[in-house]
């Protein structure tokens, strides 16, 4: 899947966004901010954006985020994937804001001042996604590692953490390379929501796992 055409989406936010990648070549994009109407505006723009070109797979953002919107998307990851006979893969916000090398805890917004939070190294997860409050991040995270995401600067700051980068929506460059990474590894399985229930409201207590090289 090195040169596939991977056309990636997402409308877990307030927006509706769409992408085409080709070997990480951008080819065409498109993007609009909207609170409500991803559902009519959806399939017009990966109309647009897809263009005249054969697309060879699909890679949807699946969460975590707007629920409406969350259901949105990877509905019609699936009904397009069944109906043109390829393959549709699901990639989560914070796994496509994750850094390929090094250590980070990546954050979103879950409203009420709270957050989805979860770790990565080299771009793998260290622990689930949890929802967790600044406090809550401040106890439990690595103070070594960058963070990444929502209201990275303030988290970074509370962790004394060496850097970090504000990203409030997915990166569809990523969502793509990961998808294309996925299917060439054949780990194809049909997208569905990723929501994170209250009940798992905590950062695991004890430090992550240490990664070999």
């Amino acid at each position: 899947m090195s040169d596939a055409r991977i056309l990636a989406f997402d409308t877990s936010a307030a927006h509706c966004a769409a992408a085409l990648i080709q070997g990480g070549r951008l080819l065409a994009q498109a993007r609009e901010e909207m609170a409500r109407g991803q559902a009519e505006r959806l399939m017009p723009m990966l109309e647009e954006v897809s263009g005249g070109w054969r697309v060879d797979a699909l890679a949807v953002c699946t969460g975590p985020g707007n629920f409406t919107g969350i259901r949105i998307a990877v509905a019609a990851a699936r009904g397009l994937a069944l109906a043109k006979g390829i393959p549709a893969v699901g990639v989560s916000v914070l796994e496509s804001l994750a850094p390929v090398e090094g250590a980070a805890l990546v954050t979103a917004d879950a409203r009420q001042g709270r957050f989805y939070a979860q770790m990565f190294r080299d771009g793998a997860a260290q622990a689930e996604i949890r929802l967790v409050t600044l406090d809550e991040i401040a106890q439990a995270a690595p103070q070594d590692w960058q963070v990444i995401g929502h209201r990275a600067e303030e988290v970074a700051d509370r962790l004394a953490a060496p850097c970090w980068r504000e990203a409030e929506v997915a990166d569809l460059a990523a969502v793509a390379r990961i998808g294309a990474e996925r299917i060439a590894a054949g780990e194809v399985t049909r997208p569905a929501p990723l929501y994170v229930r209250p009940a798992d409201a905590a950062l695991p207590s004890e430090p992550p796992p240490v990664i070999l090289p």
